[in-house]
C-alpha cells in the first residue's frame, strides 16, 4: 500500500455556542451591588459603559468567530473522511491484489491473473489511491488548523455538561489517528521507496509490512469516524 502523507490534526470539533454566558455588563452590576456598603454609607455605583462594551464586543466577536470557523472547519473535516473512507477501500484493494489474505509469492491474485480491475494494479504507481490520500491530507491538514484557531469565550472545554463531554472524548480519539496515521506514513513510505527490498526477494518482509500498514490504517479510519460522529450526532 503507498503512502499516506497524512498531517496529524484533529477533525470534526464543530463546538457550538449554546447557552452563553450572561453578559459582563450584567455580572459587573451583580458583583457591585454584593460590594456595595449597607446603610448610610451606601452610595450608588456608577456605570462603566466605556469600560464594559469593549468587552461585550470583544466576546460577541470571539462568538461570530467561532461559528464562522466552525462551519468550514466541519465541512472540511466531513470531505476529509469521505476521501479517506474512498482512500482506505483503494488500499484494501490494493493489497489484496498484490498479497492475497494468506496467499504465497505465486499464489495471490497478481500472480495468478485475478487481481481486481486487472492486471495493471499489479505494477507501476497505485494512481487512485495515490489521488484518494492526497485530497484527504489537504481536507484533513485544512480542518485541523482551524480547530486550534478556534477561540473558546465560553469555556467549553472546562465544562461537565454533555457537550464538553463529548468534545473531551473527541480530543482523545484524535491523539489515536495521530498516532495511526504517523505510522502509516513511515511503513508506507517505506514500502513505496523500496526501502523493505521488493516483492521478488522480500515478499515475507513486504506482506507484513503491507499488513500493518493495512491494520493502522483501518484504525486510524476508525479512530476518524468515532471522532467525527461522536460531534456531529
Amino acid at each position: 500500500m503507498p503512502p499516506e502523507l497524512l498531517f496529524a490534526l484533529p477533525l470534526f470539533a464543530v463546538e457550538e455556542n449554546v447557552g452563553a454566558p450572561q453578559s459582563i455588563a450584567t455580572l459587573n452590576q451583580k458583583a457591585e451591588r454584593e460590594e456595595a456598603p449597607s446603610g448610610d454609607q451606601r452610595e450608588e455605583a456608577p456605570s462603566s459603559p466605556t469600560q464594559s462594551e469593549p468587552r461585550e464586543d470583544e466576546y460577541s466577536a470571539q462568538v461570530r468567530l467561532r461559528r464562522e470557523l466552525g462551519q468550514v472547519h466541519r465541512a472540511l473535516g466531513i470531505a476529509a473522511w469521505a476521501s479517506m473512507t474512498l482512500t482506505t477501500a483503494l488500499g484494501f484493494i490494493q493489497y489484496y491484489n498484490l498479497y492475497g489474505f494468506g496467499a504465497g509469492q505465486d499464489e495471490n491474485p497478481c500472480a495468478v491473473g485475478n487481481a481486481i480491475f486487472g492486471q495493471d494494479q499489479c505494477y507501476g504507481d497505485p494512481w487512485p489511491h495515490r489521488i484518494g490520500w492526497i485530497v484527504t491530507a489537504i481536507a484533513y491538514s485544512g480542518a485541523g488548523v482551524l480547530s486550534y484557531l478556534f477561540p473558546d469565550p465560553n469555556r467549553v472545554k472546562e465544562g461537565h455538561g454533555p457537550y464538553a463531554q463529548k468534545l473531551r472524548i473527541h480530543e482523545a480519539l484524535r491523539w489515536v489517528h495521530l498516532i495511526g496515521m504517523g505510522i502509516q506514513i513511515a511503513l508506507g513510505l517505506g514500502h513505496g521507496l523500496g526501502i523493505f527490498g521488493d516483492r521478488a526477494n522480500h515478499y515475507e518482509e513486504l506482506r507484513a509490512v503491507a499488513t500493518t500498514h493495512l491494520i493502522t490504517g483501518m484504525i486510524t479510519y476508525g479512530a476518524l469516524t468515532a471522532a467525527g460522529a461522536i460531534m456531529l450526532f
